[in-house]
């Protein structure tokens, strides 16, 4: 048997991984094109101007928003295994149960 509060938990955490990088991935598209073409990046702001910024700090950002998004789809999967694999519903003491049945 499953225990499902895990699986919602690890559902959710997996999701936001995907959410995260997905947001965050958009953000920082520019500059990962311009990092691999130039070695100059820069920053467009909506008026058309064009302000330098630093790719290195940039591409930081990048890895550690990828970081962030790894770990939370690494921890979603970890915990959604537990609660396929779990039994923690099913071992519940006879004088901690609640309801019509105990």
């Amino acid at each position: 048997m499953s225990d499902t509060r895990l699986i919602i938990l690890g559902s959710v955490l997996a999701f936001g991984g995907f959410l995260l990088g997905g947001i965050s991935g958009a953000q920082y598209q520019q500059y990962v094109v311009q990092a691999g073409q130039f070695d100059v990046c820069y920053n467009y702001t909506p008026d058309g101007d064009a302000i330098k910024v630093k790719c290195d700090e940039k591409m930081q950002d990048v890895f550690f928003t990828l970081a962030a998004s790894l770990g939370l789809i690494g921890g979603g999967v970890f915990v959604l295994i537990k609660g396929i694999r779990g039994k923690w519903d099913q071992n519940v003491k006879s004088d901690e149960m609640v309801g019509p049945n105990k």
